[in-house]
C-alpha cells in the first residue's frame, strides 16, 4: 500500500541528501520521513471515518446509553466506548467527570478511563500498518480486557467516597443537537481531523524522532541483551520508565516499532507504550483534582498489574503475531 512512499523516502535519502541507506543517518532519516507521512495519512483517514460515525452519537446520548448497562456488560460497553474516544489520557478525564456526574457507576467510568488512552481507532490502524492485523487485533483485545477487569475490580471495592464531592454536584447541560445534514457531518469530521492532528502532531513528531534515533543509532545487541524477551525484569523496567513520561498512543507506537526492530521483546515495547499512555504523571496529577489519593493508588496498582500481565503475554506469544 505504501510502496510508493518507501520509494520516495529512499530517493530523498540517496538523491537529495546523498546518503547511503545502510548508513546510520540515512536509515534514521528514511524511518522518520516514511513513518511520519504514513502515520499522518492513516491517522487522518481513520479520524475522519470515526468522527463521521460519532456525529450520530453526541456525548449526552452516549452517557444515557451507557447508564442502562449493568454488571460486566456495562464494563465491556464502557471499555469499547473508550476505543472511539479521546486520543490521550488527559483529554479522557473531562469525559470521566461527565460520566460520574451523570450517575454512571464508578467501575464503568474506570473501564472507560483505562481503555481510552491505551486503545483507540487511530492506534489500531497504525498498529495494523506497522505490525500487521494479528498483533493489532490482539493488542486491542488485551487493552479492552485490562479496562474491563480494572473497572470491575475498582467497582467491587465501592470507592465512590474517594471521588471529590464537588464532582457529584456538577450540573452538565443535557442538550440534544439538531439533526445534522450529510454536509454538516462531513464538515464536523474534517474539523475533527484538523483539531486532533493539531493537538497531537508534536507528540507524534517527538515519538517518531526518538524511534528514528533508536532505529539508526542504537546497537541491536545492546537492547536485545538488556530488554530482550529472555530478560524477566524487562517488562517491569519498561513500565517504570514509561510512567514519568507523557504522550499518546500515536507518539509511542513509532518508539515501540523501533524498539521491537532492535530486539526488544514485543511485550516489553508494548508495555512501555501502555504505561506512557495510561499511567502518565500528568494524567495522575489531573486525576487528583477529581479523585482522592487512595483511589489514584488503586487505579495505578490495578492498571499497572494489567499492563505487566499484557507485556509478559505478548513476550510469550509475540513471535506468533509478527
Amino acid at each position: 500500500m505504501f510502496n510508493w512512499l518507501d520509494y520516495l523516502a529512499k530517493l530523498l535519502v540517496t538523491q537529495v541528501f546523498g546518503l547511503e541507506m545502510e548508513s546510520k543517518l540515512g536509515s534514521s532519516i528514511h524511518f522518520f520521513v516514511y513513518d511520519t507521512i504514513k502515520i499522518v495519512i492513516l491517522l487522518s483517514i481513520m479520524i475522519f471515518v470515526i468522527s463521521y460515525i460519532r456525529s450520530y452519537f453526541p456525548p449526552e446520548k452516549t452517557k444515557r446509553i451507557l447508564a442502562k448497562f449493568k454488571g460486566i456488560k456495562g464494563n465491556i460497553m464502557a471499555s469499547l466506548l473508550g476505543i472511539v474516544t479521546p486520543f490521550c489520557s488527559c483529554s479522557s478525564v473531562p469525559i470521566f467527570i461527565g460520566f460520574v456526574e451523570a450517575g454512571v457507576p464508578l467501575g464503568l467510568t474506570f473501564s472507560f478511563l483505562i481503555t481510552s488512552p491505551i486503545v483507540n481507532e487511530a492506534a489500531f490502524i497504525i498498529l495494523l500498518g506497522l505490525f500487521g492485523w494479528k498483533l493489532a487485533v490482539v493488542y486491542v483485545i488485551t487493552g479492552v480486557i485490562v479496562g474491563v477487569l480494572g473497572g470491575l475490580i475498582i467497582g467491587k471495592m465501592k470507592m465512590e467516597k474517594h471521588v471529590e464531592e464537588y464532582v457529584y454536584k456538577m450540573d452538565v447541560a443535557q442538550i440534544d443537537p439538531d439533526e445534522l445534514t450529510i454536509n454538516e457531518r462531513i464538515s464536523f469530521s474534517l474539523q475533527n481531523v484538523k483539531d486532533i492532528v493539531k493537538r497531537i502532531w508534536l507528540f507524534l513528531i517527538i515519538g517518531i524522532g526518538i524511534g528514528a534515533a533508536i532505529h539508526g543509532w542504537v546497537p541491536e545487541d545492546f537492547l536485545a541483551q538488556y530488554a530482550g524477551e529472555n530478560n524477566p525484569f524487562a517488562v517491569i523496567l519498561a513500565v517504570a520508565c514509561g510512567i514519568p513520561l507523557y504522550s499518546n498512543a500515536m507518539g509511542t507506537i513509532p518508539i515501540a516499532q523501533a524498539l521491537i526492530g532492535k530486539g526488544v521483546g514485543t511485550g516489553t515495547a508494548l508495555a512501555f507504550m501502555m504505561a506512557v499512555t495510561a499511567l502518565s504523571a500528568p494524567e495522575l496529577i489531573l486525576l487528583r483534582k477529581v479523585i482522592k489519593p487512595k483511589l489514584i493508588v488503586w487505579f495505578v496498582i490495578v492498571t499497572g498489574i494489567g499492563i505487566l500481565l499484557t507485556g509478559y503475554l505478548f513476550n510469550f506469544i509475540g513471535h506468533l503475531l509478527m
